[in-house]
């Protein structure tokens, strides 16, 4: 065997072996990537509940259809603070009885959260933001005008 064909083997051998790793997944793991956050498979699920709540699936999608609790994750673990994501992942274990529930007690468990709450203030404004941001409501009910939009010449200016 020369030093060319070990060194190929090397390769292809080392090259496996990467590939192999990065194909072996945790299955109690998320479903996306998450840079500072730890949540598993079964506090993904919860998430999805908790948002399905706040946005119920009636003649439109609901925030579970639109995988609305994807966008939450990815937006606590890149625009909070390290002190926010732990507030928000604390609330989230405080909300491990809601998984199996119903939507009216999923809605009944966000509505008697107070105000000042990090929890249910971050997953409400984010769940928002998200629904409003979704390709769905983007290209079925926000009417999109290209810019300038129309000329409407006839409008009465107080003065």
């Amino acid at each position: 065997m020369d030093r060319r064909s070990a060194i190929r083997q090397m390769f292809v051998l080392a090259g496996g072996m990467m590939i192999a790793t990065s194909c072996s997944s945790d299955g109690s793991a998320a479903s996306i990537e998450l840079n500072t956050i730890k949540m598993s498979a079964s506090d993904e699920a919860l998430l999805a509940d908790i948002v399905d709540g706040i946005i119920p699936k009636t003649d439109t999608p609901g925030a579970k259809e639109l995988k609305l609790h994807l966008f939450v994750m990815k937006m606590v673990d890149d625009c909070h603070s390290p002190e926010e994501q732990e507030l928000f992942l604390s609330g989230l274990k405080s909300a491990k009885g809601l998984k199996g529930k119903s939507v009216e007690d999923v809605q009944a468990y966000l509505k008697q959260l107070s105000e000042e709450d990090a929890f249910g203030k971050i997953l409400k404004q984010r769940t928002i933001q998200g629904y409003l941001n979704s390709e769905y409501v983007m290209k079925n009910k926000i009417i999109y005008e290209l810019v300038p939009g129309r000329y409407n010449g006839a409008v009465k200016v107080n003065g």
